[in-house]
């Protein structure tokens, strides 16, 4: 038994215990702290006394600030040198900042300019107002006094106007000391031919836009100038430019635009200019001589405006059904090397109007920009209601596909070179024969070959011979691992029609491939309808390309648009023979391809009888379907000569009825540009061998 003596001490052994081991905690906590607090004031000491005076030098000393120098765009010329988008050097006026300016100064600044730009600025140029001006300066305040961060780094110069007249530059020269700040330097305005009826190939050539506008799109020219900026996203060479944004403008960007060069500052921690400039100047662009000739060019596109104009006031029959084209599109391109000497679209647009852009402006030519020879475009119509009832550039090919749909019945033993085939001018398929596709006003021929169908235009003999004899030859084609329709689109692809064409150019169409599709349409109507060219829908460029492989005899060729590009003084630097590329070919025997060929020569296709080139042509009538109504487009191929083939010529004029007049005398104007042939057209109702009425066989 513990007695209370015993308790006390025990209690009093264990708190001294507790005193002992808190006087050791305590103890170690001093001695940490003095240790920490012995180290740090070593370091400060080091730092003060060893590293302190290199520390103070280094916060003196300026860093770097860099600006650039935009270089001056290389311009693009025609073939034969004639200019089409050219760079003219021009005055820009900047403003630099200093932390020394005030409000009252800047103001004043803002206001002379104001005056000397009313006073000795060119009338056509837009008029800025004072309150623009002072916000263009983007200083630490408002026009109306109220501190602000500036938008842009304090060294960054201020573009305040371009195109500064001579008189503008003299006056704000002799100020100088009355206007501190302000720098003129040399930059490039893009211009192009001001007459609407001399613009070359404008969806082509493309147009330039603000990058600051470009970058930050989702598409993939925001992603490519996205991938320009430098690793510090503030300092970007392209910030204050124009840029290609569509068409050669920007698949040649890196070619057009030259070398940035740049100025750079000595700027200390306030930002300030503390030392000379260092300059590196830019390097000019290299110019583009493009594979375009002006003279063909030109006379295609007056060639479909006059045959619009003319099929719009026609009593003739035949060829008032084209009176409601609007639009037309046509490409030219050399059978031997893919150079394209012709690109056209109709109608055109003025690209000086992007410097100048407004949203009235833009949705009054939205219509008008894409390029319509290698992408879907609408007629530049405003009303919605009209526009859903009209045809875009897209439409099926009509009877030019008839050449390859023979070539397809020879090489796959559909039929021979001399087989014979009746032809009643009616052809009944489908369960039950309830389907039936007839010839143009169902005209009957009795017997054709391979090659009269073609120069005929015989639907009923493609519907029957090739689309039918592909679909009655299902099961061999299935124990072949394929199917008819797979054959069709073989071949279609191997003439291009279905694939990208090779141009590189921004938003190109692989078409639209209708006979793929049996939702609505069976497999065997389908392989008729595809047969007479109602069964997809190609752009003109692939029709062009398709047109050379005829002439060619098989090869596919790259389309060139660039003859040669040039220092930007006069340096070649590359060749258009660089670039020639076969992208693949088709194998056919010589008879297949004259078979072909002697179906392809005509008398009564807009050429006269006397024409001093022998040319091989196929004119088309395509049907399109639209808001309820049947619309007939008119489509052309033609090749010449046919000894030695040079030039392949493809127009597509949507709403233009009979390929023979609202197509054909367009491609007659490129040949005769071409080829520099001087002779009257044909009467517009008659076959200049006979003087008869044409009826059109399409």
């Amino acid at each position: 038994m513990h007695t209370s003596s015993d308790l006390d001490d025990q209690n009093h052994k264990r708190e001294g215990k507790l005193r002992r081991h808190f006087s050791f905690r305590i103890n170690i906590f001093f001695f940490v702290t003095f240790v920490l607090f012995s180290t740090l004031i070593v370091k400060l000491a080091y730092v003060q006394f060893v590293e302190g005076p290199g520390l103070l030098a280094s916060t003196k000393k300026p860093y770097e600030g860099k600006v650039y120098i935009t270089p001056v765009r290389g311009n693009i010329y025609d073939k034969n040198e004639a200019p089409i988008a050219t760079s003219r050097s021009t005055q820009t006026l900047f403003f630099e900042t200093s932390r020394n300016d005030t409000y009252e100064s800047n103001m004043r600044i803002a206001q002379t300019l104001h005056q000397t730009f009313n006073k000795y600025g060119s009338p056509s140029n837009k008029k800025l107002t004072a309150e623009q001006i002072f916000d263009s300066m983007d200083t630490y305040a408002d026009f109306h006094g109220e501190e602000r961060q500036p938008k842009q780094r304090h060294y960054w110069p201020r573009r305040i106007k371009s195109d500064l007249t001579n008189e503008e530059i003299a006056y704000i020269a002799e100020h100088k000391d009355e206007l501190p700040g302000l720098d003129i330097m040399e930059e490039s305005i893009r211009e192009y031919e001001d007459d609407p009826n001399k613009q070359l190939a404008v969806q082509l050539v493309g147009y330039m836009g603000k990058y600051s506008g470009i970058v930050d799109k989702d598409n993939e020219v925001g992603q490519f100038y996205r991938s320009k900026k430098d690793s510090n996203s503030q300092n970007n060479q392209y910030a204050n430019d124009y840029v290609g944004v569509d068409g050669l403008e920007y698949m040649y960007e890196d070619v057009l635009r030259g070398k940035s060069g740049s100025k750079i500052y000595p700027i200390n921690s306030r930002q300030e200019i503390v030392g000379e400039v260092e300059i590196t100047y830019p390097e000019k662009g290299q110019n583009l001589y493009l594979t375009i000739d002006r003279n063909v060019q030109l006379a295609g596109q007056n060639a479909i405006k006059e045959t619009i104009a003319k099929m719009k006031k026609s009593t003739n029959k035949y060829e008032k059904l084209g009176s409601q084209a609007t639009t037309g599109y046509a490409v030219a391109i050399e059978v031997d090397t893919g150079r394209v000497v012709a690109m056209i679209n109709y109608p055109d647009y003025t690209p000086v109007d992007w410097y100048s852009m407004t949203k009235e402006k833009y949705q009054s030519i939205l219509n008008l920009i894409p390029n319509g020879t290698i992408r879907d475009r609408r007629p530049n119509i405003q009303d919605p209601t009209e526009l859903s009832k009209r045809a875009s550039s897209l439409v099926p090919l009509g009877s030019t596909i008839k050449p390859l749909s023979v070539l397809l019945g020879l090489k796959e033993g559909l039929f021979n070179p001399d087989d014979s085939y009746r032809d009643t001018g009616i052809l009944e398929f489908g369960r039950d024969n309830n389907a039936k596709i007839t010839n143009s006003e169902k005209h009957a021929v009795r017997f054709l070959t391979p090659t009269t169908a073609i120069k005929v235009s015989s639907n009923t003999f493609m519907g029957s011979m090739v689309g039918l004899g592909l679909y009655n030859r299902s099961e061999y084609y299935k124990s072949k691992g394929t199917t008819p329709t797979n054959i069709w689109d073989q071949y279609m692809k191997s003439f291009g029609l279905g694939e990208l064409t090779g141009t590189g150019l921004l938003g190109e169409y692989k078409g639209y491939r209708d006979y793929m599709l049996t939702e609505s349409s069976s497999v065997q109507s389908n392989l008729v309808m595809a047969s007479f060219g109602q069964g997809a829908k190609y752009t003109t460029m692939q029709l062009a390309q398709y047109t050379a492989m005829l002439a060619n005899k098989g090869k596919r060729m790259k389309p060139l648009f660039v003859d040669k590009i040039t220092t930007y003084d006069n340096k070649v630097t590359h060749t258009y023979k660089d670039d020639i590329k076969v992208l693949n070919t088709v194998d056919f025997t010589a008879t297949q391809w004259k078979t072909v060929q002697d179906g392809m020569r005509s008398d009564a296709e807009g050429f006269p009888a006397d024409y001093p080139l022998t040319v091989a042509r196929k004119t088309g009538t395509s049907q399109s379907s639209i808001a309820r109504q049947d619309i007939n487009n008119a489509t052309f191929i033609a090749y010449a000569p046919i000894e030695k083939p040079k030039l392949a010529v493809a127009v597509v004029v949507p709403e233009g009825g009979y390929g023979r007049y609202g197509a054909a005398p367009v491609a007659r104007a490129i040949f005769d540009a071409y080829f520099g042939i001087k002779m009257e057209a044909p009467k517009d109702t008659e076959n200049a061998a006979t003087g008869v009425t044409v009826k059109p066989n399409e």
